[in-house]
């Protein structure tokens, strides 16, 4: 009996406050769509971190007969020679962890893998176009990378030496600033959720005022008294989460999957990935719908 009042007056609420309802809906559905697209973004960008952590991190690319830079023009391919002798000096260094020659034949190989999925541009590069290199590991990037880039730039063989953590650094960072900014809204967005939450509750116990007046006469704890509210919030985030959980799949198949093909690795986000979001989004949405209705209704009950 007491179950079938609370959702008889459940549902008195939210048919009486409809309009109020939706937007509620809307509200928290945006909020948790774009503070989940957040998350996915810090997973995304923890997944390529993992990706590339203890890989290369600086490539010293060789003089090949189509290199075009005048150092390589004026002094022609690298010998063999000169690679090893280039290779012995790395190994040498207290600041390499590890030193790996990869050949044109292996370049070309892992080029046509990595850009798989852009056939157009595969076809017009020739092995001859991707130059041999040294793939090297330091053991701290920011202050081994000058030492060593001093000990064999300018060498005889050597085309040009490159940074890959502080290309990885930039890119970082632009996906860093884009996770900042979706959660900024999102916070923002949270925020005026709760106060819509805070003014719908309010509306549906001002609108039922002579019911809630009733109950606390003849002894119904302020509990008994809050519980049909407080379920109207709870269900109005559920649906909300709903709506966001959607458009978190949206999110994540049709713009982070599909980002990947711009990019030379495949680092995509898994379905746990996704479930542990959504997961958290529902959690966000019911206690952020349910601890505004309480916390309102005790005021309003006081009053």
């Amino acid at each position: 009996m007491r179950a079938q009042f609370v959702f008889h007056e459940v549902w008195i609420g939210l048919r009486r406050n409809l309009t109020m309802t939706i937007a509620l809906v809307v509200v928290v559905a945006i909020s948790l769509s774009l503070l989940g697209t957040g998350l996915l973004f810090v997973k995304q960008v923890d997944n390529t971190r993992t990706y590339w952590q203890g890989r290369v991190q600086l490539s010293i690319y060789l003089c090949t007969r189509s290199s075009v830079s005048p150092q390589c023009e004026h002094n022609g391919a690298a010998t063999a020679a000169e690679r090893a002798q280039i290779e012995a000096d790395l190994k040498n260094l207290p600041q390499v962890v590890s030193v790996r020659y990869e050949s044109q034949e292996e370049a070309y190989s892992r080029f046509r893998q990595e850009f798989s999925q852009n056939q157009s541009f595969v076809n017009s590069v020739s092995k001859g176009d991707i130059p041999d290199s040294f793939q090297v590991k330091l053991r701290n990037t920011q202050t081994d990378f000058p030492i060593v880039a001093q000990t064999v730039d300018g060498r005889d063989g050597v085309d040009q030496v490159v940074d890959d953590s502080s290309i990885l650094d930039k890119f970082y960072k632009l996906l860093n600033g884009a996770r900042n900014a979706v959660v900024i809204i999102a916070i923002i967005l949270i925020i005026a959720a709760i106060l819509l939450v805070a003014n719908t509750i309010r509306l549906s116990a001002f609108n039922r005022r002579r019911e809630t007046s009733i109950m606390r006469l003849v002894g119904a704890s302020n509990f008994y008294v809050q519980l049909p509210f407080l379920v109207e919030g709870i269900i109005a985030g559920l649906f909300g989460w709903l709506v966001a959980a959607g458009l978190l799949i949206g999110v994540k198949s049709l713009w982070l999957d599909t980002l990947q093909q711009y990019f030379p690795f495949n680092v995509q986000l898994s379905a746990t990935d996704l479930v542990q979001v959504i997961a958290l989004a529902m959690i966000i949405g019911v206690v952020l719908t349910g601890a505004t209705s309480l916390l309102t209704l005790r005021r309003y009950l006081r009053a």
